[in-house]
């Protein structure tokens, strides 16, 4: 596995992260006992980023987290780097959600954040989305305020803006951004990708594969009950017919060249820019070894080219949330 440098710290990363996410909700169900072995041989195989978030299962992902690095004991935590989000408060069992970025709300969720999984001190703490009415300059502080005392080792902010990157870069060093950025988000090009290499931050690339439907294997219509993408609009109705015709070229510039489509979507984010670590979420290790393996194609540059041609912002259909997930949003 490659790594690659992680905010000012420049702290050595596996290129290609863990998004935990779906081993606690979102998804459809899930096994913690799967769960487990997926996150065992994703250190066998390099991978020692692993994302998480407070709000995943009301807390249920970082207590999973902590089990896997209990197991493992210290030799272990030395090898994970571990990355969780505080700022989305949600009633159990409902999707909708309000934004609470005050110092206080942080000092507490931070400390419930540090018994669930465990640890001393959490290696990257990001503000999960921003509440407008609070500065940002206040939230950082508080953030600043963890890592001085040792309870966080870098800060990092999720869907902001340049703008509000710019004001939070001024109050302290910010390790990294997490976006949504793949072939079907291509968002953070705009602005956000060169600011950040302006300024030395990563660019953590969430949902690489599209929720998976970048992959081709996901049927909208078999999706359980309890699956999120139910309600997202590029899963549904017209959205949904535009964007596999999509994927379905995609399909053919992937098994031209021997690869999956998955492959082919993490290379092409690895190719474009140094600074972006994508964290493809899964549960299975099956295509876990597949998402690790995308790390050994060099896509050149006129295939780059190609791809970026074929999902031209303008070809995608649907907006990427629902109302309720766009609260937050920055970028």
């Amino acid at each position: 596995m490659q790594t690659r440098l992680l905010g000012p710290q420049q702290q050595p990363v596996s290129a290609i992260g863990l998004g935990c996410m779906g081993m606690s909700e979102f998804y459809g169900a899930s096994d913690d006992a799967e769960s487990l072995r997926t996150l065992s041989r994703a250190l066998e195989l390099g991978i020692n980023f692993f994302d998480s978030a407070d709000t995943y299962g009301f807390g249920h992902n970082e207590s999973l987290l902590g089990r896997f690095l209990r197991e493992g004991g210290l030799a272990r935590r030395q090898q994970v780097v571990i990355a969780t989000k505080f700022g989305i408060v949600r009633e159990a069992g409902k999707y909708e959600r309000r934004i609470d970025n005050s110092p206080a709300y942080i000092q507490s969720a931070c400390e419930a954040s540090l018994q669930r999984l465990g640890v001393e001190q959490i290696d990257l703490y990001y503000c999960h989305r921003r509440n407008p009415e609070m500065p940002i300059e206040e939230t950082v502080g508080a953030m600043a305020q963890l890592v001085a005392a040792g309870k966080v080792g870098q800060i990092g902010l999720s869907e902001v803006s340049a703008s509000t990157l710019r004001a939070a870069f001024a109050v302290h060093p910010i390790a990294a951004v997490q976006s949504e950025y793949s072939l079907w988000t291509r968002d953070p090009e705009r602005d956000m990708l060169a600011t950040c290499a302006e300024l030395g931050i990563s660019f953590v690339a969430y949902s690489p594969l599209g929720r998976a439907f970048l992959t081709g294997t996901v049927d909208s219509e078999k999706l359980p009950e309890n699956d999120f993408r139910k309600a997202n609009p590029r899963f549904q109705g017209e959205a949904e017919q535009a964007n596999r015709l999509l994927v379905e070229q995609l399909a053919v510039f992937a098994k031209a060249r021997g690869l999956s489509n998955a492959q082919v979507a993490l290379a092409w984010l690895l190719a474009k820019h140094p600074h972006v670590i994508p964290i493809p979420g899964t549960r299975r290790i099956t295509y876990l070894e597949q998402n690790a393996a995308a790390v050994g194609y060099f896509p050149s540059a006129a295939e780059i080219a190609e791809l970026n041609l074929l999902f031209d912002p303008g070809h995608v259909a649907g907006q990427r949330y629902s109302d309720a997930g766009m609260v937050g949003l920055e970028s």
